[in-house]
């Protein structure tokens, strides 16, 4: 007897096997994974469309934890219930797991070396970068008109000046979308 069946068993495993990809080649935390789940689950996989992603990004970022987690929590989720939720938070988790404690002990090992601190250095640089990324590929998904672009400004001015806590922005935002198609 088996607990699921086949076809549920593929998809499971791609859950699985796509969110352990990105997470053991992914660095620089969630939001440099969201272009590449992105282009694994919507792009190359199909498991879901575009404006769902984007929706579940808002959702996941609206919540506490960890946004890569939340993500994946969200996509198993919409995809194949909650045993998609476990696989695929399972599969972001690994990866991670295993490389802080492999890091852990490289650090204290090697901290004071200056080509460890020069790589860091240039890591965090590059970190800016593909996150930077990951904002001009969503912008450019849903920033269709002027109106979604000021909206945008607006929520970042928020952020960058009052430190506003994601909730509130997620929230404000979706209220002033409510009150545009008014």
């Amino acid at each position: 007897m088996t607990f699921f069946s086949k076809k549920k068993r593929k998809v499971l495993f791609d859950l699985f096997f796509s969110f352990f990809k990105i997470g053991a080649f992914t660095w620089g935390g969630g939001y440099a994974m969201l272009p590449l789940i992105k282009r694994e689950i919507v792009e190359k996989r199909e498991l879901m469309t575009e404006e769902e992603f984007i929706q579940g990004l808002s959702v996941a970022q609206s919540m506490p934890g960890a946004i890569a987690i939340n993500t994946a929590c969200f996509v198993g989720r919409k995809v194949c219930g909650i045993s998609g939720t476990f696989f695929s938070v399972l599969g972001a988790s690994i990866p991670s797991f295993f490389v802080i404690i492999v890091f852990i002990s490289l650090y204290k090992q090697y901290r004071h070396l200056t080509v460890f601190q020069n790589f860091f250095r240039g890591a965090a640089p590059a970190i800016v970068a593909l996150i930077g990324g990951a904002v001009l590929d969503i912008g450019k998904s849903v920033l269709n008109n002027w109106m979604d672009l000021l909206i945008a400004i607006f929520l970042f001015l928020l952020i960058f000046f009052f430190n506003i806590h994601p909730l509130w922005i997620v929230l404000i935002g979706g209220m002033l979308g409510m009150l545009r198609t008014r």
